[in-house]
């Protein structure tokens, strides 16, 4: 037995015949909220990064443009180069969907380096705070997926399988949720857990590379649960897709810096 459910319109509201999207609606709530909460962990008294609120405003103009540029170009040569070599105007499409989330950390750390570069400040200690508020992005964006009926899972017959009606009458994995629930939930917890509660925060960009480590490993598990880019398929067997080899290039990049930050004195 599986749930149906009404297909929800990517469309939330309208204004002056402008469609605003659900999509855009999580990219801001999850700008929004990650500023607010960068800017809270920034004020404690033990926090080792200090910015004022022109240099905030800076810091997050950056991460917009690399998030969004890093997302979408990511996609482009991750997942459908040949497709967008020959239709190269689609690369600017983004109300079409595509966006990668390796593609877009690429591109925040990029402009954090950037930022830190103009402003004099470290960048690793900038990437450890915004370790967690990542996953409120993480988990807003996922959403997003289920309503657009993006990045579903597999066929199963599994009690909680999802059908939406007039799509197809096949149940399967409701994966965003599952990626909603481990790489945004779960992830936020025990990487505010890990910056509250260790000292992990006094070695800059230990708490970004446990991150990248984590997201990794629930990316590869949700993996096994989500259906593989159509055009894509498997890259091996039944399991080996894009997403999965990507984060293991991601887990042993968190490694590395993990150990770095902790043996560098």
């Amino acid at each position: 037995m599986a749930f149906i459910i009404e297909p929800i319109s990517p469309v939330a509201f309208s204004i002056l015949g402008f469609d605003i999207r659900w999509y855009a609606l999580a990219y801001v709530v999850a700008f929004v909220a990650g500023y607010w909460l960068f800017k809270k962990l920034m004020s404690r008294t033990d926090s080792v990064i200090s910015l004022n609120k022109s240099e905030l405003d800076d810091l997050l103009t950056a991460v917009i443009i690399g998030v969004i540029a890093g997302g979408r170009l990511g996609y482009v040569l991750f997942y459908d180069p040949v497709y967008f070599i020959t239709n190269p105007l689609e690369i600017f499409a983004l109300w079409h969907g595509g966006m990668s989330f390796h593609g877009g950390l690429i591109g925040v750390i990029a402009s954090v380096f950037y930022f830190a570069h103009r402003h004099k400040k470290n960048a690793w200690s900038i990437l450890d705070l915004m370790s967690i508020v990542t996953p409120i992005g993480l988990f807003f964006g996922r959403i997003a997926n289920f309503i657009n009926r993006e990045v579903m899972g597999r066929t199963t017959d599994v009690p909680w399988a999802i059908i939406f009606k007039g799509d197809t009458i096949v149940p399967r994995h409701p994966s965003p949720l599952y990626e909603a629930a481990t790489e945004g939930i779960l992830l936020f917890i025990i990487m505010y857990y890990l910056y509250k509660h260790t000292k992990l925060r006094l070695y800059p960009g230990a708490l970004g590379g446990t991150m990248g480590m984590l997201y990794a490993l629930f990316r590869i598990f949700c993996e096994q649960f989500r259906a593989p880019d159509a055009h894509i398929g498997f890259l091996f067997g039944d399991w080996l897709t894009m997403g999965t080899v990507l984060s293991l290039i991601m887990f042993f990049a968190g490694l590395g810096i993990f150990v770095f930050a902790i043996q560098k004195k």
